[in-house]
């Protein structure tokens, strides 16, 4: 032993252990009891979810619960104090970063709140679990990869379909050449997004901390469309659809198009087409909406579409069954289509099994692989680590920067500004004629179309267009501000 003693060298091993100890929270949560202390943010509707599933993963210990809904809080620590299980609760997420007793987080708020609270918890020693979208717009999300990697944390994306073996396999056999080149990467977001109705501003309820919920968006009057789910449709909370269930599968058809970032250009066009008075209602997004992004050599197509799943809005039950809730990805190739876990050649037929197709998932359920990355600390053994969130949720930005940079305009003859690809203008002729489903005659018809933007992958800018440079962040409300330098 180079003439140390064994003495010598049990001290300095011991003293190492400590030191190493004082670094790591997972290794300090190892002294009397194993398990990963994890804190859930937001526990009201996604964070149920998160509550179920780390509550009955292995080596977990829910210690903390946070939200801004006094009610809400309340109601989830009397779900634990009814176990016999103690559980600190907090309003403010500021104070539960200071408790060096939590070892990892996992975020499950509006949107406007996830990047900020990844890089608090960051820089704060925590790993992270966040919910799709990581980010509010694209700076966002690049600053919640910047903290990862700064301060060497674990962060999962919420895209569980990345721990699929259904979605691994037949992504695989996309990327293995097998059926060709991808020509196309089609995904669908179709659910029911009707009429929210108008809201009117009123006093905040005694239970809710709205200062703390508006966070970092611009301060505002509080109305019942804002608080649990429909700030999904306002754009200083959400992103629409396609930052909301849409992420999932533009996640799925940006891992299709093997070693992508992000495109070469993008145009959307769509609209807010509702069945309330004069069409109109309080939300902001669109519920109607298509993008077009250029990978060079292949197209990705993303279709959304809320106009779906109520037989009764429609002029006879034909129409309604042409237009179905649809939630899923397709592959089109040189030689046919992958879809529903099969291949069709030339996209017709019963179609085939994929056969046998190598593909690498790291084991377990998406909240399991998270825990078990913040257990081995080998941040690329996640299935959605941070930068593939971010890459994704961007591309739902960079569809929505074109959507409202766009100006109304007749539908008719708006095929060809999308593109030429007969997978677009099957997807623009279903928008079209989906909104008979409000009594739209669609000859009469006018949408927002956006303008086709170029895109410097390396930068994550637009080209030459400040217009769209400037909706890659936004003014921050102090104290709830992301920052610059992580």
């Amino acid at each position: 032993m180079n003439g140390i003693t064994r003495r010598e060298f049990t001290r300095r091993s011991i003293t190492a252990g400590v030191g190493l100890a004082m670094f790591s929270p997972y290794l300090r949560a190892q002294g009397a009891n194993s398990d990963v202390r994890i804190a859930v943010v937001g526990i009201n509707g996604r964070g149920s979810g998160h509550l179920d599933e780390l509550g009955k993963t292995a080596g977990v210990r829910i210690v903390a619960l946070c939200d801004v809904d006094k009610n809400v809080l309340e109601r989830r620590a009397k779900a634990f104090a009814d176990k016999n299980i103690k559980v600190d609760t907090y309003v403010d997420i500021r104070k539960l970063l200071e408790n060096k007793e939590i070892d990892a987080v996992s975020i499950a708020t509006p949107n406007h709140w996830h990047s900020l609270m990844t890089v608090w918890a960051c820089q704060a020693g925590k790993d992270v679990y966040v919910e799709k979208p990581c980010s509010h717009n694209i700076f966002e999300g690049r600053k919640c990869v910047e903290a990862a990697r700064k301060y060497k944390r674990i962060v999962q994306h919420g895209t569980q379909s990345r721990s699929s073996k259904e979605w691994a396999k037949a992504v695989a056999a996309v990327h293995s050449g097998k059926y060709g080149k991808l020509l196309v990467s089609k995904g669908y977001c179709c659910k029911p997004r009707w009429s929210i109705g108008f809201k009117p501003f009123k006093e905040v309820p005694e239970n809710l901390d709205f200062d703390l919920w508006l966070g970092p968006a611009p301060q505002q009057k509080f109305h019942e469309n804002l608080v649990h789910y429909n700030w999904h449709w306002f754009w200083d909370f959400g992103n629409g659809d396609s930052g909301n269930q849409g992420v999932h599968q533009i996640d799925i058809a940006r891992w299709a198009i093997k070693g992508s970032t992000l495109p070469k250009s993008v145009v959307s066009m769509g609209g807010r087409w509702v069945d309330g008075p004069d069409f109109k209602d309080q939300g902001e997004t669109p519920n109607m909406e298509l993008s077009v992004f250029d990978y060079d050599g292949t197209l990705m197509v993303f279709e959304t579409r809320g106009l779906v799943g109520k037989t009764d809005k429609f002029p006879n039950k034909a129409d309604s069954e042409k237009f179905p809730n649809k939630v899923d990805d397709e592959f089109y190739l040189e030689q046919g289509v992958i879809k529903h876990g099969k291949f069709y050649p030339k996209g017709e037929g019963e179609g085939e099994p994929l056969g046998d197709i190598d593909f690498k998932l790291n084991p377990g359920s998406h909240f399991k692989n998270f825990i078990d990355c913040v257990r081995s600390r080998k941040q690329e053994e996640l299935n959605a680590e941070i930068l593939e969130g971010h890459l994704s949720s961007a591309l739902c930005h960079l569809g929505n920067i074109s959507y409202r940079l766009g100006s109304e305009k007749r539908f008719k003859g708006q095929i060809k500004a999308m593109g030429k690809s007969k997978e677009i203008s099957d997807s623009v002729m279903t928008i079209l004629e989906n909104t008979k489903a409000i009594g739209v005659d669609p000859a009469k018809l006018t949408c927002r179309v956006g303008p086709k933007l170029k895109i410097d992958p390396s930068t994550e800018k637009f080209v030459d267009n400040s217009a769209a440079n400037a909706m890659l962040t936004r003014p921050y409300r102090a104290p709830f501000v992301v920052p610059e330098q992580v």
